[in-house]
């Protein structure tokens, strides 16, 4: 077993540090006083199109995609092995570093979909402008009014009438909705209610300008807004006639490819928060030769020590769990790796935000203030517990494969010796 990283994972990974060294946590700041001078504002600010041309100039675009399918060599190119700590780093900056890179949610998994699943005319219409960043789009699945996390309950309806679908209901927590940039919904609704439970589902392109298409309002996480990236949106869709030849795939398909686009999008969502853990993890090492209290530094008290220990642990065993992850859907596919999948979108969310929780208390007061990033990166991390199925969810379909799992020391047939003489059993 050579848990030596290739050549190439350790050339990008190399370059990609650089870059965020560099590049992105300098930009933070600014990215902050950008922000502060334009409060109402939707769009990427300046600086986070700077850094997109600097990482394109350096060749860090696209890297998510792996080598070969439609995508051709506007792809990065790397198996997901190689691009788990690449997603890592750019965790360690959420707000900049990923979508500096054209890596970030949820464009990252509507490529896939569209890359997948499109027709070669809806690929030059949708994912080109995509590839390039100069469109954004959003996933329009979640709803108000009935339980998501089963996707079965679904209540939006498509209809065909004609040439057109017809698209009516209520989504919200569409990220990347508020964005201006934003030209393309996804909609998953319902095409067929009297079909097999998994097959009455489909997904329509709809343009963001269709009429009939209301962006209600931005919706915060913990009181965030995520104004940065475009927000999360609430959307009416009020008979919103869009042409037949926007069905994404085939009728009675939605929930399979929805299925298929949330695996990669687990896995990319645990792997940049690992590079979450690392930051906070550094701001507490930071933070505790720093800060003195009763009379030493934090970081000569025993418990502070056991935190940071503790985080590690959680850390470097998580890591090795999401790399096994990636390494089964680079070999087998990410159909055969869903154990594995779901095992990681449990533990990891679950435990960065311990991580983080440990941080917020050796930060005290400061911690919970908007002075420095933890409380905001909780925020994020907290809502990975429900975004792409909530842990419950996951726990439960985990479970009933671990009960179908044979132990292969248990399933053998015992040996037939004869009992000795007198032996009562």
């Amino acid at each position: 077993m050579d848990f030596a990283p290739d050549t190439t994972t350790r050339e990008i990974t190399r370059r990609v540090r650089d870059f965020v060294t560099d590049e992105v946590l300098p930009a933070e700041p600014v990215l902050a006083e950008q922000l502060a001078a334009t409060p109402d504002g939707w769009s990427f600010r300046p600086v986070v199109r700077h850094l997109q041309a600097t990482a394109r100039e350096r060749g860090l675009w696209n890297l998510f995609l792996p080598p070969g399918g439609p995508v051709g060599a506007r792809g990065g190119g790397l198996t997901n092995l190689q691009y788990a700590p690449v997603a890592e780093l750019t965790g360690y900056s959420p707000k900049l570093a990923p979508v500096a890179m054209n890596c970030a949610a949820p464009d990252t998994g509507n490529m896939e979909l569209l890359a997948h699943f499109a027709t070669p005319e809806q690929r030059e219409r949708w994912l080109d402008p995509l590839l390039e960043g100069a469109e954004r789009s959003a996933f329009c699945m979640t709803e108000p009014a009935v339980a998501s996390s089963d996707a079965t309950n679904i209540a939006t309806r498509i209809v065909r009438d004609g040439d057109e679908y017809v698209i009516t209901g209520r989504k919200w927590f569409a990220t990347g909705a508020m964005n201006p940039d934003c030209g393309l919904l996804i909609a998953m609704g319902k095409t067929d209610t009297g079909a097999a439970r998994h097959r009455q589902q489909s997904m329509v392109l709809v343009p963001r300008d269709t009429p009939g298409v209301t962006v209600v309002r931005g919706l915060t996480v913990l009181g965030y807004d995520d104004r940065d990236h475009g927000g999360h949106a609430e959307i009416v869709f009020d008979d919103v006639r869009v042409p037949a030849a926007n069905l994404l795939g085939g009728e009675g398909e939605g929930f399979a490819m929805a299925q298929a686009r949330l695996g990669p999008g687990r896995i990319h969502h645990c792997m940049r928060a690992l590079g979450i853990a690392e930051r906070a993890m550094d701001l507490v090492r930071e933070r505790a030769t720093e800060r003195v209290a009763f009379g030493a530094p934090l970081a000569d008290q025993g418990v502070v020590r056991e935190w940071l220990a503790v985080s590690r642990i959680e850390t470097e065993s998580l890591r090795l769990l999401v790399l096994k992850t990636a390494w089964l859907m680079d070999t087998v596919g990410n159909k055969a790796a869903m154990t594995e999948i779901q095992a990681i979108k449990i533990a990891v969310p679950r435990a960065v935000g311990q991580i983080l929780d440990r941080a917020v208390q050796v930060f005290g007061a400061a911690g919970v203030s908007g002075d420095h990033p933890l409380a905001e990166l909780f925020a994020g991390v907290r809502t990975l517990r429900l975004a792409d199925g909530p842990d419950e969810v996951h726990l439960a379909s985990l479970g009933r494969a671990e009960l179908r799992r044979r132990a292969p020391f248990l399933t053998r047939p015992a040996p037939a010796h004869p009992s000795p003489e007198g032996d009562l059993t």
